[in-house]
């Protein structure tokens, strides 16, 4: 099985930045893919970045150029780098693991972003 717990998140201005970490524990082989969603209120949950073992990345458009995603596998903990950020980044964003046949998906850390 695995776990994952974030950490990062908080109130910044639009145009300041943030850097969230996740790091998963548990009895795994590996860790494949990693990454993080976001959920805004009134919203689906929608996909910001994901990283796989081996590095490849994939971003959502509208995040494209400003977040940064980035993974230390010795440590098992993904990174999102947020910068440039705008109001409409505000909401919960979650963490994602997928480990052989298991998924694990973290507490939601708040972000929030003041114009």
């Amino acid at each position: 099985q695995v776990q994952v717990v974030e950490s990062g998140g908080g109130l910044v201005q639009a145009g300041g930045s943030l850097r969230l970490s996740c790091t998963a524990s548990g009895s795994f082989f590996v860790l494949n893919t990693m990454g993080w969603y976001r959920q805004a209120p009134g919203k689906q949950r929608e996909l910001v970045a994901t990283m796989t073992l081996f590095g490849s990345t994939n971003y959502a458009d509208n995040v494209k150029g400003r977040f940064t995603i980035s993974r230390d596998n010795a440590k098992n903990t993904v990174y999102l780098q947020m910068n440039s950020l705008k109001a409409e980044d505000t909401a919960v964003y979650y963490c994602n693991a997928l480990a052989g046949r298991y998924e694990a998906w973290g507490q939601g850390t708040q972000v929030t972003v003041s114009s």
